[in-house]
């Protein structure tokens, strides 16, 4: 009975055929799965990417979007191309000695014909190992050229000197620096007093000037005036000279449109009156009493 038993007890310990192609198919589809995932890639929006297969990196950078690759072998490191802001504090001495501190603020991108390049010869992050270092050296070279009142005034000045500068030293052509802003400058506070100390007297300086000025214009403005009124007076006088009627043309133009009237005066004088002038005074004048005898007519006598 022993005998008969042992194959039975071993055919009894294999896997159902069911069982074991399910298993086959899920190891199938997880194979597929990763030969997928390993073989295709995708390259983000405002990024390019850079292919390396087995340490070897490919002069074509990769567009964004959907690709394949080798699996297994190739692997894809993406970098963004997008305009990025970094700020960094910067610290230099102005032409006359004077630590001047501020905050930059530096725009910047890395143009998609370089991405290769920077991959392939430089380490880390493109603004820190290539960007801020010279940008911190341009903002000391014009510094050092200027005073510590001149940076404070004439912020615009620095800014576009250290743009220039700096994109010199980068290289348009390998990152582009698009802008360069200046915040917090700030100085010892001994220094900014006695510059501001300094503007307010030359706001003084300026007022006083302004005045000065104004008094010398109106000044020459009478003059000009006098001149004028003088030169009036002596046209007149030349005009009645050379032509009498000049005078009966002034007083028709101011006439008010009353007759005038002639009247003796003593000394054989004549005087010039209107009618008006001429009732107030006949008004004004008592006129003597009559008796009755003396209103009589003619023909009583």
């Amino acid at each position: 009975m022993s005998r008969h038993s042992s194959p039975n007890s071993g055919s009894s310990s294999a896997p159902p055929p069911g069982i074991a192609r399910s298993v086959g198919v899920a190891l199938l589809v997880f194979a597929v799965i990763v030969l997928a995932t390993s073989g295709t890639y995708v390259v983000q929006p405002g990024f390019r990417g850079i292919a390396v297969t087995l340490g070897r990196v490919s002069t074509q950078f990769k567009p964004e979007g959907f690709g394949f690759k080798q699996p297994f072998v190739t692997h894809i490191q993406q970098m963004s191309v997008r305009q990025q802001t970094r700020p960094m504090p910067a610290e230099c001495y102005s032409s006359d000695l004077q630590q001047v501190k501020m905050e930059v603020h530096v725009l910047y991108r890395v143009p998609e014909r370089s991405v290769v390049k920077i991959f392939q010869e430089y380490a880390g992050e493109p603004f820190d190992n290539l960007i801020a270092p010279r940008v911190q050296e341009a903002i000391k070279e014009v510094a050092a050229s200027m005073s510590a009142e001149q940076i404070v005034k004439k912020r615009e000045d620095v800014k576009i000197k250290a743009l220039d500068l700096a994109q010199t030293k980068i290289g348009t052509n390998f990152l582009e620096v698009v802008d360069v802003v200046l915040y917090n400058i700030t100085l010892s506070p001994e220094l900014e007093q006695a510059i501001e100390l300094k503007m307010v007297q030359e706001q003084e300086a300026e007022k006083a000037k302004f005045t000065q000025l104004k008094a010398q214009i109106e000044a020459d403005t009478a003059i000009i005036r006098a001149k004028g009124e003088a030169e009036a007076i002596q046209v007149r006088g030349q005009a009645l000279r050379d032509n009498p009627d000049f005078i009966r043309l002034q007083i028709l133009q101011n006439w008010n449109g009353r007759s005038p009237l002639v009247v003796g005066a003593a000394g054989g004088a004549n005087v010039l009156l209107s009618l008006d002038e001429l009732n107030k005074h006949s008004a004004a004048i008592p006129r003597p009493k009559t008796s009755p005898s003396q209103l009589q007519s003619p023909r009583s006598k």
